[in-house]
């Protein structure tokens, strides 16, 4: 019986990344993401419903799209397949089960896949742009606000900790928004600071300080490789032009998400 809950959990969750390839796009360009119809970005011709469905339509296109024949980037199939996977590992190591289902384990896997949304989003942006989206960072705020609320009610948690977190995140709101009146821009480290207190609030301390350990190594190789290639380059890149080239929150989020599924399968083989 089991078997078709987490089937339809895979389901669920191909839909979520069927959006997150959608609002990666979408979001950077200033588009919306929810009233306007999917469309194909090189001919711009609007989808119809056997477009839609997430791997299926596109192991049956042949990874092309119907209109224009254009190939379809293959991170649409894949973070279909991986948002699927992943809130399936993350239904069984919650232990979402038809003869044991709860309120509370429900509303455990629906923060989980808020959080999920959050990370990805902001990782998926960050990859292709090297940007934190400002508004996927608000949205990270609001979800981590409302988790807290809810441990506060059903949990024993401690509210101080919580209290220090919204200051500390009305601190850099405020940082964040006198840099952008100031000089123009987004600040990127502000961004990732925000962005930590959110993973903080719905991992650990202990997970996101391994994520940024792991962090900081994935960014020295990405470093190190891009000054070798550069050594064979005829146009050479200071450090701090191939630094600014390194998604550093595409880092902190692969890091955090498999630390969390380690801490929690550790702890349902521990049950």
């Amino acid at each position: 019986m089991n078997i078709f809950l987490y089937i339809i959990i895979f389901i669920i969750g191909s839909l979520f990344g069927s959006f997150f390839t959608l609002a990666v796009y979408r979001i950077p360009k200033k588009q919306d993401i929810i009233h306007t119809h999917s469309y194909c970005p090189n001919c711009n011709h609007k989808l119809g419903l056997l477009d839609l469905f997430p791997i299926i339509s596109y192991i049956f296109l042949g990874g092309k799209c119907r209109y224009c024949k254009e190939k379809i980037r293959p991170r649409y199939f894949i973070l279909e397949i991986l948002s699927g996977t992943l809130f399936v590992i993350f239904a069984f190591l919650l232990g979402i089960r038809f003869e044991t289902l709860t309120l509370i384990k429900i509303i455990d896997f629906a923060f989980i896949a808020l959080y999920l949304t959050f990370v990805i989003l902001l990782a998926g942006i960050d990859k292709e742009n090297r940007k934190i989206e400002k508004g996927v960072s608000v949205y990270g705020v609001i979800i981590s606000i409302m988790y807290m609320i809810y441990l506060y009610i059903v949990g024993d948690a401690n509210i101080y900790r919580y209290v220090i977190y919204l200051v500390l995140y009305i601190l850099l709101l405020i940082l964040d928004t006198v840099t952008l009146k100031n000089y123009a821009k987004d600040n990127y480290i502000i961004g990732i600071l925000i962005a930590l207190i959110t993973m903080t609030i719905f991992t650990n301390e202990l997970i996101v300080i391994t994520s940024i350990i792991l962090t900081l190594l994935g960014v020295s190789i990405d470093f190190l490789i891009a000054k070798l290639r550069d050594l064979t380059s005829r146009v050479k890149k200071s450090d701090n032009q191939i630094y600014k080239q390194i998604s550093i929150f595409f880092y902190l989020a692969i890091s955090n998400i498999i630390l969390l599924i380690l801490v929690l399968f550790t702890n349902y083989i521990c049950m």
